[in-house]
């Protein structure tokens, strides 16, 4: 199920069970994209980005789909979700229809009816606020003479003015509240919509907006939801822009301008401009670049760039030519990064800022700018803070450090491993010294999980569970996507149940606390492993956002989810009596928190021991496909692989037998 949906439990639960059941995904992808089996899957180019060759793959028996080139997965509602840009209800509705089931909402609650109807109260009178504004910008003198003769000396044309709504908000301080109230506007809506500010001596309504040029901000459907006014005065007493505060229709860090005039064109490019101001994005979609978006001057946030993920994997942010602004704004890139989306970056020359260099030259140079202007963010990153380090080797290393701890936000195995290769050769540094920091900091930095390198973690009372084996790595690179949903299940069993639990100190002579849920997080990142099920992953990552809230509340957060399937698998978990680790290797079964410094490591080993005989199940294949191919250095390489997996197992094996219960 997709995660983000709001109250999707609209439609009853029987019937969202009904559409699930009957919708075949292979079936409904196929409606979309040509599909050819490849074994028990099916394979195609991907329907989200361009490509030529297939890495877009379908598994009926799973009931998920994966692209292996930008990423997108998920289940048969979230393919409908994203192709047809659909909501999670809608998406539902439409495989309703898809199999002739009926899809009747279920009758809403009088608090979420009148939270609803308040919603589109708010909407209306910013609908009616921006009618009005627009209105005085065309049919009066003041606001054709200066709003009007404003727009036009920035360069824009009528047609664009009207295709973003512009408009004049007049003087005289109460003008649009008088004329919203005379239509029949509520004051508590004007108040609520943040357009209007009520007098204390007399409770009489004032305008927020006066004598300024209008930029309405519309929401992702294209409601009017809030405004950011200019003023052209030069006094710098005046703000220079005045923005509506949050309301329950507005909240600044999920809302990005421009995104419902741009979000056609960033699907169909797959490519996202992100700029900073009104203007920027006015100009470009004026020289015909209409895939940009702006985070209207405020910090960019993890709404905002999830926001921009639903319809495209890659960004390009454009920068004016301050180099300390740039500087500043760095962080910026790293969210981005970390939010899995592919990042490139555009400079443009000292003085210029992307309004004015749109305005300047025109569409044409303004593309052709943009096409070769564009780099990627390491050789960004390098050249904007290398300029200092040449000959001073402290600096080069901060340097280094810098790009490493943007790599080390990357959650996709393949794109860090990419991009170490490619610091390295920019760098001229060892990929194997890079990649050892990089898998440093990602152990320290995520959820706040504590190290678990024996060497790192051998204070007193700290146990050092797995002792590094012969290869140098507990489990070799050469293990990826090796899927084992029992074993996954039983690592997310303790967590929900008992992830905030102290796995071991808490005493006189163990002070050292180190909790169920650190210890987990801390195994997996060690081998750089992640969750293959999909529901499992997304609850696993879910829980470690929240899980300073305490044990009791996190589980009460995913048992009211509105996510259904991650309520049926929590309430599984929490129903079942013990894990699997404890019903194998116990017969009378004591209290199982007093077993977890033993049981947790126990199901960690026999996670890693699972995944670690799949893939060598997978290579004895692949050897014996090599031999009858007579293909000798794939056949010798195989053999190499086995043989540390072969040492890999009796590894494991022997540290099984040793934790006993």
């Amino acid at each position: 199920m997709a995660s983000g949906a709001s109250l999707d439990l609209m439609i009853s639960k029987d019937t969202i069970d009904k559409i699930l059941d009957s919708a075949q995904i292979e079936d409904v992808i196929g409606d979309f994209v040509a599909l050819r089996r490849r074994g028990a899957n099916f394979t195609a180019c991907c329907p989200f980005h361009h490509e030529k060759t297939p890495s877009f793959s379908v598994s009926p028996s799973k009931g998920i789909f994966k692209c292996f080139g930008c990423g997108k997965a998920g289940n048969v509602v979230n393919f409908v979700m994203e192709h047809e840009q659909l909501g999670y209800v809608d998406a539902l509705k439409f495989l309703g229809r898809k199999y002739g089931i009926e899809v009747a909402d279920r009758e809403e609650t009088k608090q979420e009816a009148d939270n609803r109807l308040k919603s589109e109260s708010l909407m209306a009178v910013s609908q009616y606020a921006q009618e009005f504004y627009t209105n005085v910008l065309w049919n009066t003198d003041q606001g054709k003479s200066i709003g009007l003769g404003y727009f036009k000396d920035r360069g824009f044309s009528e047609e664009t003015v009207k295709k973003f709504m512009l408009g004049w908000a007049p003087g005289g301080k109460d003008n649009m509240s008088k004329a919203a109230q005379k239509a029949g506007y509520k004051k508590e809506f004007l108040i609520g919509a943040g357009l209007s500010l009520e007098r204390d001596s007399d409770g009489e309504l004032t305008d927020r907006f006066y004598e300024r040029a209008m930029f309405p901000i519309h929401s992702i459907s294209g409601r009017v939801i809030a405004f950011g006014g200019r003023t052209l005065r030069s006094d710098k007493n005046i703000a220079k822009y005045i923005n509506s505060p949050e309301t329950e229709i507005y909240v600044k860090s999920r809302t990005l301008y421009g995104i419902f005039f741009a979000k056609s064109a960033i699907s169909k490019l797959q490519k996202c401009y992100l700029v900073e101001g009104y203007t920027d994005v006015i100009s470009f979609h004026q020289s015909g670049v209409e895939n940009v978006v702006a985070s209207s001057g405020t910090s960019l946030t993890t709404e905002q760039i999830r926001l921009i993920k639903r319809f495209s994997p890659e960004v390009t942010v454009l920068y004016d030519g301050d180099a300390a602004g740039i500087k500043a704004s760095l962080r910026g890139i790293d969210m981005i990064l970390e939010e899995g989306l592919r990042v490139k970056v555009v400079l443009f020359p000292d003085g210029e800022d992307p309004d004015s260099y749109a305005r300047k030259h025109g569409a044409d140079k303004l593309k052709r700018f943009l096409e070769e202007a564009e780099e990627d963010f390491i050789e960004f990153k390098t050249k904007l803070l290398s300029a200092e380090t040449r000959k001073d080797p402290v600096k080069r290393a901060q340097l280094i450090s810098e790009i490493v701890a943007s790599i080390a936000v990357i959650p996709d195995a393949i794109s860090r491993a990419v991009y170490i290769e490619e610091c390295s050769t920019r760098l001229n540094i060892s990929e194997e010294i890079l990649s050892t920091e990089v898998k440093k900091l990602r152990r320290k930095r995520q959820y706040g999980a504590y190290s678990a390198t024996p060497d790192e973690y051998s204070e007193p009372g700290v146990p050092k569970y797995f002792p590094p084996l012969e290869t140098g790595e507990r489990l070799p690179q050469f293990i990826t996507n090796t899927y084992c949903e029992p074993a996954e299940r039983e690592l997310l069993y303790y967590l929900i149940k008992f992830g905030e639990h102290p796995l071991y100190g808490t005493d006189d002579e163990n002070p050292i606390s180190v909790t169920v849920s650190q210890f987990v997080l801390s195994e997996l990142q060690t081998d750089d492993l992640e969750l293959q099920n999909l529901v499992y992953k997304s609850i696993f990552d879910e829980y470690y956002k929240i899980k300073e809230r305490g044990q009791a509340e996190v589980q009460k957060h995913f048992l009211n989810h509105e996510n259904q399937e991650f309520v049926k698998v929590v309430l599984d978990l929490l129903h079942q009596e013990h894990s699997l680790t404890i019903k194998q290797f116990v017969a009378e079964i004591p209290p199982e928190e007093h077993l977890l410094s033993t049981v947790v490591p126990k199901s960690i080993l026999i996670y890693k021991a699972k995944i670690t005989a799949i893939a060598y199940h997978n290579l004895c294949e692949h050897l014996a496909e090599a031999e009858k191919e007579k293909n000798t250095d794939e056949r010798n390489r195989y053999m190499q692989q086995i043989q540390i997996l072969m040492q890999i197992r009796n590894s494991f094996a022997k540290e099984l037998k040793r934790l006993t219960i």
